[in-house]
């Protein structure tokens, strides 16, 4: 679906709606990060660490795709 072409998208909810994409993306992060170091070294990673590190990744994909697709022609990125 292009977003660009519902011509309803007003920028000031597009931007609200991305920061809070990055802001989950970022939180995901961070919950990988202390589930890792509460991992002893010598120890495999849960799986939850590649979990979270993966849902933040799709995130930040999905804020960027966001951001392109409502981005008026013209604007450089």
């Amino acid at each position: 679906m292009n977003l660009s072409s519902e011509g309803h998208w007003k920028p000031d909810l597009i931007t609200a709606l991305c920061r809070q994409l990055y802001a989950l993306a970022k939180r995901e992060e961070q919950a990988a990060a202390d589930e890792a170091a509460r991992t002893p070294y010598w120890a495999s990673l849960p799986a939850s660490v590649e979990a979270h590190r993966s849902a933040a990744r799709m995130l930040r994909a999905d804020a960027d795709r966001l951001e392109l697709e409502t981005r008026p022609w013209g604007v450089p990125i």
